[in-house]
């Protein structure tokens, strides 16, 4: 073979074989992974640990690889020394979770300073449909309030959401009756599961709205578990992580004997799992 000859078959493997590998090619898409910078953790998983060491228990994170979390109050701190202490062990509080029932101005302006791109409301109930339609038009206000601050403002979901109502209504069909644009949905998969739905379903009749999955592992007897060991099938989930939107991975788990063990086993499982793309 000539070396005209052999340079041209060379670089046409070289270029077929690096087609085969670009990102968005079928190749490359037929398997999925968590972007380290998706992962994240709820620190209400570590409520105990912050509120005996709050900078031992952030470090410990740190170590472990986390470099966002999600708030759940400040222990005692103001927003901006919770965000110094944050700095100090380069972790950033992506999220919070603020019910929209206080001072709303007040918790957007903390949010910033936290450094937040998203602001939850973390639970709701009520006993009628229209105490829940009166809930999603505020629901809807303080959306566009977050919006004007440069936030996205989300809601996150309990089991309850998907019982029926008197009027043969679900709460979850009348908050995501809200404007997408203003409320996206945080997707707490065990308490989805627990309340009878399938995450894949949820995903489907909301595609681009669930910025946020609340990664939380649910056993055979229906408790909380570390993630990865109990029955959910997250890499079934994962897959139609396109098709959701979704943007962080957060670990949580409710209860936990041993909040750090938690908080690793969802580290290592969220940066090991595979998935086939959809």
């Amino acid at each position: 073979m000539n070396e005209i000859n052999r340079r041209t078959l060379l670089g046409g493997m070289a270029a077929g074989l690096g087609t085969a590998l670009l990102p968005g090619t079928a190749a490359a898409s037929t398997f999925g992974r968590v972007p380290r910078g998706a992962i994240s953790i709820q620190l209400y998983t570590l409520r105990s640990l912050l509120a005996a060491d709050l900078e031992g228990t952030l470090a410990a994170l740190a170590q472990i690889g986390y470099r966002k979390v999600e708030l759940a109050g400040l222990h005692g701190r103001t927003p901006a020394e919770f965000r110094a202490i944050l700095d100090r062990y380069g972790i950033r509080a992506t999220s919070s979770h603020v019910g929209i029932d206080g001072d709303w101005q007040q918790a957007l302006a903390d949010a910033r300073t936290l450094g937040n791109r998203f602001i939850v409301a973390p639970f709701a109930q009520f006993a009628t449909a229209d105490e829940w339609r009166d809930y999603a038009r505020r629901l809807n206000a303080a959306g566009k309030a977050a919006r004007a601050a440069g936030l996205r403002f989300g809601y996150h979901n309990h089991a309850h959401e998907f019982q029926t109502l008197p009027t043969g209504e679900r709460p979850w069909d009348i908050i995501t009756a809200t404007d997408r644009r203003l409320v996206h949905l945080e997707v707490d998969l065990y308490w989805a599961v627990t309340g009878g739905q399938d995450p894949v379903d949820l995903i489907r009749r909301n595609r681009g709205r669930i910025l946020q999955f609340h990664c939380k592992d649910r056993a055979a007897d229906g408790s909380f578990t570390d993630l990865g060991t109990g029955t959910i099938d997250f890499r079934r989930i994962f897959a139609h992580s396109r098709e959701a939107g979704v943007l962080e991975y957060i670990v949580e788990r409710d209860s936990q004997p041993d909040p750090l063990k938690t908080a690793k086993v969802g580290y290592d499982y969220l940066r090991n799992v595979r998935f086939n793309c959809r």
